[in-house]
């Protein structure tokens, strides 16, 4: 008895060569609409799949190969007298080799203005109930859902078969397709009906690029993407130079660009270590980058830069003085990448900086875990501010304050930002207590914290941080408050005659 292959496939790359592989191997070919007249039209000899079942297709394709001669041939163990028997009883023949790729969800999710309607016909049936029964029966049915498997596959059965080692391999691949086609399924739906935290989370990630290493060179690491994300993300940053990133550089890259994008202003971001060491905002790219660099010249040294403006040539020779790792912008200028392209082993990143309104979630793994959470979109305006001190900020104060508040969201708690002249001065990061950060934020700011600013990611339990800056020369503080003791700190800026407003918003990183 001849071998059969059904051969179903949305995705038509290499199919018809495929196909005249498996004649040329005494293959009996069986097919589906478009894929059907695809290999007739070529030449193929392919047989319609009612034949088999004997009934046609219905409801506008969305029935076609349900059918127990489709799915007998595919589910019947070979070694099995019974399963046998049962075919043989019903006239049904097995059926060896299944090649079906899938309904395009994906593609037709990212069409612009695609209806409900249209996504819902996109849902595959009988494609993922034909592959998740051949990868199941895989011992006896070969199943292929990968066009990039083809000719491997051809190659072995032309010379000793297919080993139940490469089986395996295939029907792995599979059931890993079919959960990513489910998976984007699910989070379609649940987003349609607005269901946050459901009580099982699946979420489904497409590789971008396998990694040297992780945090370590011990590490094993790989860079995934959310399929047809549609906010800012470095997933979909065009490379125009340097070697491939790491996934330190990615996590740093990330860290910079959600920084860059709290600012609507030409802002320069300097990162280390997932910090923040240097953040300029001002009236032109170039100033903003002087300012991000004087801010902290000894940490920018190996770091990731991110502006909100395009790089000209007068910001890239500033760039190419110092050591980085990475410069990412919306855009360069052609004599900016001729500057910067002259060193060897800095890479750009040029990734569009729309309006990122995108809300997506935080996943952080834990030992036989996931801890799960939107991302902090949390913002606040001068008006949601409250003044708590009889000292009201100057307007040169607020916009400093403001300033600082965007920053210091950003910093590994417990965090405390000090800003002047819309450049942070000095940032503490990651301290187990709040004074702690302080004194380290205070120290690298030295004289400059003398007219300044400082923020903190969290209330003051105590007013001992609010007295170092007041000694240090700050001039207006801001933080969400909420402690017991808040009054205190209060206390000791009337004292002393300097600012303290309130946000009511707590910003911990960790």
């Amino acid at each position: 008895m001849k071998k059969r292959a059904l051969i179903s496939v949305s995705d038509k790359t290499n199919i018809v060569e495929f196909a005249k592989g498996l004649v040329a191997l005494d293959f009996d070919v069986l097919s589906t609409g478009g894929t059907l007249n695809i290999l007739q039209e070529a030449g193929v000899q392919a047989r319609p799949v009612d034949e088999v079942t004997g009934f046609p297709e219905i409801l506008d394709g969305r029935v076609k190969t349900l059918h127990p001669n489709v799915h007998g041939g595919l589910l019947a163990k070979r070694d099995n007298e019974e399963h046998m028997a049962a075919l043989a009883e019903n006239k049904i023949a097995p059926i060896d080799l299944v090649v079906v790729n899938l309904y395009p969800f994906k593609e037709t999710l990212a069409k612009e203005g695609v209806s409900h309607e249209e996504i819902i016909e996109n849902i595959d049936i009988g494609g993922p109930t034909m592959l998740r029964a051949a990868a199941k029966n895989y011992e006896d049915v070969a199943v292929i859902v990968n066009p990039a498997m083809y000719d491997k596959v051809l190659e072995l059965m032309q010379k000793d078969g297919l080993t139940n080692e490469v089986r395996k391999e295939l029907a792995a691949e599979v059931f890993r397709h079919t959960a990513h086609y489910d998976g984007m399924i699910a989070t379609y739906f649940t987003k349609e009906t607005n269901d946050l935290f459901t009580p099982t989370f699946s979420r489904t990630f497409e590789r971008v690029q396998s990694l040297r290493y992780g945090e370590n060179p011990h590490q094993e690491a790989t860079f995934y993407e959310i399929p047809n994300y549609d906010g800012v993300s470095l997933a979909t940053a065009k490379q125009l130079h340097g070697k491939e990133l790491s996934y330190n550089n990615i996590q740093d890259a990330n860290a910079a660009l959600e920084i860059v994008l709290e600012y609507e202003e030409p802002t320069t971001v300097a990162v280390k270590h997932m910090n923040p060491c240097g953040i300029g905002l001002a009236d032109d790219i170039n100033t903003s980058f002087t300012r991000a660099y004087e801010a902290d010249p000894i940490s920018i040294f190996g770091g990731i830069i991110a502006v909100n403006r395009e790089v000209d040539e007068a910001t890239a020779k500033q760039m190419s003085e110092i050591f980085l790792e990475i410069v990412i912008a919306p855009s360069f200028s052609e004599a900016a990448i001729d500057v910067l392209t002259a060193k060897k082993n800095i890479r750009l990143l040029e990734v569009p900086m729309t309006d990122d309104v995108a809300v997506y979630e935080k996943m952080t793994s834990v030992k036989g875990g996931l801890l799960v959470q939107t991302n902090d979109a949390g913002s606040v305006t001068k008006d949601d501010l409250s003044v708590v001190t009889e000292v009201v900020p100057t307007e040169a104060e607020w916009d400093d304050l403001l300033f600082a508040w965007k920053a210091v969201k950003h910093v590994k708690s417990n965090a405390i930002v000090l800003a002047k002249e819309k450049q942070t001065v000095g940032v503490g990061a990651g301290q187990m207590n709040r004074i702690g950060a302080a004194e380290i934020a205070l120290k690298q700011a030295g004289e400059k914290a003398t007219g300044a600013v400082l923020a903190s990611d969290a209330f003051f339990p105590m007013p001992d941080t609010v007295e170092a800056a007041i000694a240090a020369g700050v001039k207006a503080i801001i933080h969400p408050g909420g402690s017991k003791r808040d009054q205190d700190s209060i206390d000791v800026c009337n004292a002393h005659g300097i600012a303290m407003v309130i946000t009511n918003m707590r910003h911990f990183k960790h």
